[in-house]
This record gives structure tokens, sequence and C-alpha cells, in this order.
């Protein structure tokens, strides 16, 4: 199986991308649709593996799914004829966790492995697992197997505050909500535009969710059943990759339809960073290269705040700005797999030591007191990149490193193709119509 990309860099990327639909919603509307009575039809989902891994997963379950059109998607969950996920699907794709709520619905008792998914970080899984048990969902973990086993007495209810925000920890108890009899409240919510769609997706289909600031209400609500096809919104991530590589190659990019409230905070900086950013029309922006690309410093954070998930492709910008740039990782532990990587290519990039005052509020993740962290970067432009053999670890990194290898000198080989395809659809296509060299081999 081919699962590596030969590419010859160095040419300005010029064209138009259009962006697919967001993983992020894609795989929490899938699951939350075995939970809906009839068929649920989903526009804009887009052919990337994790999508396709977690098909074929929810099909050994008993549902149904099937594509109509390249990106409409037809579930129906109704007929789920088993509660225990197995494990060779489960350790594939993190979001297998939260089949917790359809399971729990359609059987009361459900055996999920312990996720699989890209290794950024720790992703804590006991604030989910703390949250389920506040709701009335009892959970046990067995360590000889790696399954928990959950189940439900009563229709859960109840409030749960997290400690700290969890993306997917909002989504799953927001779902395991729809069983409720009287209504669950969910304190202190991460508060992303993607949790906000699949409320949207929820409610046009029967649910009765309200969010309130960084509070969600779960009402009782209505049997859940699609009224009109829902279409998901565009990936915000997908955008930025080709936003930064079209600035960093010197190249000049239109990418739409996105909704500028998705990606304000990334304009901003892009602005700052002196890059040329146009909206040309609703929903259609125009990133090109303008001139000297100006060094600028960015910590991650939640919506609307400088993603996470940005932060490799901003590296990538950085590599071409002119003095020193620091990048400082606030929200995962683990998020720096691409820095050994891009040194092959030539890239000056070092870690360094950041001072920090409450870390343990100041960081995402749970701090671990016998252990170091390397949660900064220094990045000192602009480097002349050659070509190099380079090893994909996580989905966003890979992004970073076929860009790095795309501004690159000479011809490159990126491994681990299939990763970085979790999570873009047509990649190789868009690069090509780009005016990039690139192959799968």
């Amino acid at each position: 199986m081919s699962d590596s990309y030969l590419i010859t860099g160095g040419k300005p990327l010029k064209g138009e991308v259009i962006l697919s639909g967001a993983k992020n919603v894609a795989l929490k509307t899938i699951i939350s649709a075995l939970m809906f009575k009839g068929d649920v039809v989903l526009k804009n989902i887009p052919r990337i593996n994790d999508v396709l891994d977690l098909i074929e997963l929810i099909k050994s379950l008993g549902a149904k799914a099937k594509f109509r059109e390249k990106n409409i998607l037809v579930i129906n969950g109704e007929k789920l004829k088993s509660n225990r996920v197995d494990l060779s699907y489960g350790s594939k794709i993190r979001v297998s966790f939260m089949l917790f709520a359809p399971l729990l619905y359609h059987f009361g008792e459900c055996y999920v492995p312990n996720p699989g998914g890209c290794r950024i970080g720790a992703r804590p899984i006991d604030r989910i697992v703390n949250g389920l048990k506040a709701l009335g969902v009892r959970v046990d973990y067995d360590e000889a197997t790696g399954y928990f086993h959950a189940k439900i007495d009563n229709k859960p209810k109840g409030i749960y505050r997290f400690e700290k925000p969890s993306h997917t920890g909002t989504e799953l108890l927001m779902m395991i909500g729809l069983m409720t009899d009287d209504k669950i409240e969910i304190e202190n919510i991460a508060n992303e535009p993607e949790i906000n769609d699949l409320i949207l997706y929820l409610n046009s289909a029967g649910a009765n969710i309200v969010q309130n600031g960084n509070k969600i209400i779960i009402n009782k609500s209505q049997e859940l059943k699609q009224k009109e096809p829902f279409a998901i919104m565009s990936d915000r991530n997908e955008l930025v990759t080709y936003a930064t590589l079209a600035v960093a190659s010197q190249g000049d990019i239109v990418i739409g339809t996105i909704d500028e409230k998705l990606i304000s905070s990334f304009l901003n900086f892009m602005k700052e960073a002196g890059a040329g950013v146009e909206e040309i029309s609703n929903f259609k922006f125009r990133f090109f290269y303008k001139g000297e690309i100006k060094p600028v410093n960015i910590e991650t954070s939640p919506h609307p705040g400088f993603m996470t998930d940005w932060q490799p492709s901003w590296a990538i910008l950085m590599l071409k700005s002119t003095g020193e740039s620091v990048i400082h990782e606030r929200v995962f532990e683990n998020r720096f797999s691409y820095v050994d990587e891009l040194k092959k290519l030539g890239a000056n990039i070092k870690f360094i030591e950041s001072k920090v005052e409450n870390p343990e509020f100041f960081y995402h993740f749970n701090l671990d007191k016998n252990k170091t962290y390397q949660q900064t970067i220094k990045i000192i432009g602009p480097s002349e990149l050659h070509n190099a053999i380079l090893n994909i670890a996580d989905l966003r990194a890979g992004a970073a490193l076929v860009c790095g290898a795309l501004l690159s000198a000479g011809e490159s080989v990126v491994n681990g193709a299939s990763i970085l395809e979790r999570g873009y659809e047509d990649f190789v296509e868009k690069v090509k119509k780009l005016g990039g060299e690139i192959e799968k081999v």
C-alpha cells in the first residue's frame, strides 16, 4: 500500500481551493445520527480516512451508511445489533469514544475500548468519565481488556462542571443529555464553532438544547427525526493550511467558502505578519504574498483564540519570516512532533523555556509534576529549506511537513500519508491544482 508523498518543492502556489466539510463536525454528526429515527442525510461530509473508518465501524454495529453522492451521506441507526465496539476499529479513531451515547440510547449498556487517534497529548478521559458518572451513567474500566463498560439504570439527569473545558467531553455529554426526561446542565464547556454546528443540527431534528455563555442546558427532547438534509460547516483548519502555504510560498490562493467569524483571530495574525488578506466575496478569501513576512508570536487557546490545530501551519509561515518568532502551546503537551522533522529540511527551530505563573491554570491539559514539558519553540527565519525524508506523527504536524517540503528546493519524501489523509480530502489533487508537484507513492 502506498503511504508516502513524493514532492518537488520550491514553486509559488496559485489558484483556488474549495474547502471540504469540517472533520470535527462530520464525525460527531454521523455518531449522533445513530440516535435519530429514520434516515439522516448529511451534506458536505468529507471523504477522509477518519470518516471512512467511522462508517465501517458503525456498519459493523449494524447501522446503515452509504454515500449517495460524493459528499452526501445517508445514515440509519435504527437497527443497531451490537453494543460492543470492536477493538480493531476503536483503536484507529479517537471519536469512537463518543459511541457511548448512541449505544446507551439503544441498549442501556455498552462496551467501548480506550480510543485511538493522534498521539498529541494525554487528552485526559477522566474528565469525560467523571461527567458521565455525574449524570447517572455507571462506568468501569477493565485494564486487562482496555474496555470501558457503561450502563444506565435510569434516565440521565443532573449538572456537571468541567474542571477544564473539553471539546469531545462537551459533545458527548450533550448527546447523553438527549436521553433525559428532565434536564442536564453542562458548565465550563468548550465553546467552539464546531459544537455550535452540532447543536444546530440536533435542534433542527427536535432536540431542545440551549447554550448560554459557557453553559449548555439540554431539556427533554422530542424523538429525533430529521426534517431536511443538514449541511455541515467548512473546515477552518484546512483553510489555515492552504492560507499559510500560499503566503510562505510567495503565492496567491483564493479559499472558500467559510464565515469570517470562524477564522477572525487567524486573519488578524496574518495581517500582523504582513500577509496579503482580502475578502473577495461573501465567504471567500484571498491570501497572497505582498512582501517581507514579519515574525509574530502566538499562544494557542480555545476559540476565539488561536487554535492549537493551527500552530503547525503557523510554524511553516514563520520559517519564511525575517526575525525570531515564538509559538507557545497551551492546549496539548505533545504538539511539536514536527520540530525535529522540519530541522531535516534546514529549519532553524529550537525549544526554549517559558516561565508561566499558575501553570495549572494556564495550560489546558493536566500537569504531571514529575514530568518535564517542552511547550515553547523559537523559530529563526528566514530559512532556506532543502530536500529531506520526513515522517508524519500526527495529522496537523503532517500537513506542516508536507507544506515544508513544498517550500523546499529539490525532491522530498514524506512518509505517513494516511495520517494526513485522516483529515484532508483530495489533498494531492488540491495541491496539484495549485501548481504543486506532489505524487502519492
